[in-house]
């Protein structure tokens, strides 16, 4: 349909498109690249839609800050790591060395990024294994094998089959974010809804969750802001 412009400060560029599946007006910002989409019925009309953005551009602007801006991975930038700003700087070493301060890597500058990546990714799966091993004992379940990729939409998954499929982006999260994650999608393996003894499960493996919870609330969109 086109594009209009949410006057305010910063202004914000909405895309607009029709949807004939679409039931309900829906206001949706892209994880990738930050785009908003305004997604509009058939029978509903423009107007109707720009309205309703305006209404919820107090929600719209604060995921919009939240997610900030791109940034692109490269020495001398910051990453957080299980939730410590690390600098990236020229390691010494063959392989990647993470310390208290810094991720010290080697190679040449177009190396960095896919060398952070994949010793992200290595950490992930270690920290989110043996986190899954652990809460599956508690509950007295086996999963059927574990996965990660780069999701947009969901930090964790768990199938029918008992599939665990999580982000590797968890790694940036706290450590306790991690684990409440883990133990979410375990849960799952008992209870697959989100009834009330799917919450008392994930409380009896896991503890309290409110805290990790709000935590990826408020800042998981940020977390693709790192460009690999």
């Amino acid at each position: 349909m086109g594009q209009h412009i949410l006057d305010g400060n910063p202004p914000v560029a909405i895309i607009l498109r029709k949807s004939t599946r679409a039931k309900r007006i829906s206001l949706r910002i892209s994880q990738l690249d930050g785009r908003v989409t305004l997604t509009l019925p058939r029978h509903v009309s423009e107007a109707e839609g720009i309205a309703f953005a305006r209404e919820k551009q107090t929600w719209l602007r604060r995921h919009l800050e939240n997610r900030g801006e791109d940034q692109t991975i490269a020495l001398g930038a910051s990453l957080p790591i299980e939730g410590v700003d690390r600098e990236l700087v020229t390691g010494a070493n063959k392989r990647v060395v993470l310390d208290s301060a810094t991720l010290q890597v080697p190679g040449k500058p177009e190396q960095i990024a896919p060398r952070v990546q994949a010793f992200l990714k290595q950490m992930a799966r270690d920290k989110l294994a043996a986190a899954s091993d652990h809460y599956a004992d508690t509950l007295g379940k086996s999963y059927s094998r574990l996965t990660l990729r780069d999701t947009r939409s969901r930090w964790g998954s768990c199938s029918s089959a008992g599939a665990l499929m999580y982000s590797w982006r968890l790694i940036l999260c706290p450590p306790e974010v991690l684990l409440y994650v883990a133990a979410h999608e375990v849960a799952h393996l008992a209870e697959m809804n989100h009834s009330s003894a799917f919450w008392e499960t994930v409380t009896r493996i896991h503890g309290p969750y409110a805290e990790p919870r709000a935590w990826l609330r408020k800042n998981g969109s940020g977390l693709h802001s790192y460009k690999f």
